[in-house]
């Protein structure tokens, strides 16, 4: 049986023969080749969504095959390449951070998903403040590294840690507005208590 590294390392070799496809001088070789890979791929992936139906018409127990499915890491590599994994996006993020929060509570951190938007995933880390930027950049690497696990076709993922931006002094646009509205008002409508 193959193991995930065997897979992987399968799946990073197909990818690089497509690109050496790709720079094969002009010619019928070249293009046959771009053409059958194509075709591989359309009759694989017409072959996984028909059993991926099959597995769900049957109801309960086909939809826990399904759930296994996504769940195995070299199934569910076969699913994200053929975009037919059976949780969506968010669901997998979700998931990852979840998984996350188990490695940051040891390190008395937690991280909130603040939005995903095309792909890219915003998350705000909130630290303890007791180590140092190395602590904090290696928690946001493990939570970059759980995230692209779980959903490799994640298209970016950005983390925002509060504590980072109050010791650099940056503040965030939004704090600013919110400081400086009451201001802005009483400069606008005069003083509250309507002296000139």
């Amino acid at each position: 049986m193959t193991s995930e590294k065997e897979y992987q390392e399968k799946i990073r070799r197909l990818g690089t023969l497509v690109g050496e496809i790709d720079r094969v001088p002009g010619g019928l070789a070249g293009g046959a080749a771009r053409e059958l890979t194509q075709v591989l791929m359309e009759v694989h992936s017409a072959g996984l969504e028909r059993m991926m139906e099959i597995a769900f018409e049957s109801g309960a127990p086909g939809e826990a095959i399904i759930r296994k499915f996504g769940q195995d890491p070299i199934v569910r590599n076969l699913l994200f390449l053929y975009s037919l994994h059976p949780e969506d996006l968010e669901a997998r993020v979700l998931k990852a951070l979840e998984s996350a929060g188990v490695y940051l509570r040891k390190h008395d951190s937690t991280v909130e998903l603040v939005s995903i938007e095309e792909g890219s995933v915003r998350l705000r880390l909130h630290s303890s403040g007791r180590g140092c930027g190395s602590t904090t950049k290696n928690l946001k690497s493990a939570i970059e590294a759980i995230i692209y696990e779980l959903a490799p076709d994640v298209a970016s993922v950005e983390i925002f840690d509060p504590s980072e931006a109050s010791a650099s002094g940056f503040v965030p646009l939004g704090d600013l507005l919110k400081q400086s509205l009451p201001g802005q008002m009483a400069a606008v409508h005069g003083p509250a208590n309507g002296a000139d």
